[in-house]
């Protein structure tokens, strides 16, 4: 199967980590997890995203999350666990948004739509099977930005061209991890249906 025969090539995933919020609103930088790189890659790559971002500006941030990427793309880490360094090929470390704009819009020819997820509900929503369509137009490439820390900040919902429903279950309780909601989400959007 060639990346063209993949249905999700024109789309991207990032992780931003600045700026979101804390539990007080404040903006903060959050830390990279081991848990979010692993799990957040295996899942962009079963649903077939060309890239996933990890975006921090802190440099040893940085410095760590592709010291783990490293490890599972050569040598032992490599041979041990193939799939993991399969889902990990595809992880590109990165300083802040615009330099992911500006790397896709290089890789695809395009600029790309924005396209943000949080747990409230915003203006400008679009919904999961709408957005699934409009991602069928290859010409088109898309970033879906996820959040840590209490959610991304006002500023980056105004630079979005496109807003996810939050996800919600049967209770009142709504605080998953961002893992859990990239699951989903990809499942939603590019999961194949009975």
């Amino acid at each position: 199967m060639t990346i063209s025969d993949v249905p999700a090539a024109n789309v991207c995933l990032a992780l931003l980590h600045y700026p979101v919020y804390d539990k007080n609103r404040q903006v903060v930088t959050t830390a990279v997890t081991n848990l979010d790189l692993h799990d957040i890659a295996r899942a962009a790559r079963t649903f077939g995203l060309h890239r996933y971002y990890v975006v921090t500006p802190v440099a040893e941030q940085q410095k760590l999350a592709e010291r783990v990427i490293r490890h599972w793309q050569e040598g032992w880490g490599a041979t041990y666990n193939p799939k993991r360094k399969a889902a990990l090929d595809q992880v590109r470390v990165i300083a802040g948004l615009d330099d992911v704009l500006v790397d896709m819009t290089e890789a695809y020819g395009r600029t790309p739509r924005v396209v943000v997820t949080g747990a409230g509900e915003r203006g400008n929503t679009i919904s999961f099977g709408a957005l699934s369509e409009l991602c069928r137009d290859r010409g088109q490439p898309y970033l879906l930005l996820f959040g840590t820390g209490w959610g991304m900040t006002k500023e980056i919902f105004e630079r979005a061209d496109y807003v996810l429903p939050p996800i919600k279950g049967p209770s009142e309780y709504n605080h998953l991890s961002v893992r859990s909601a990239v699951s989903i989400i990809l499942d939603r959007l590019f999961g194949e249906r009975e």
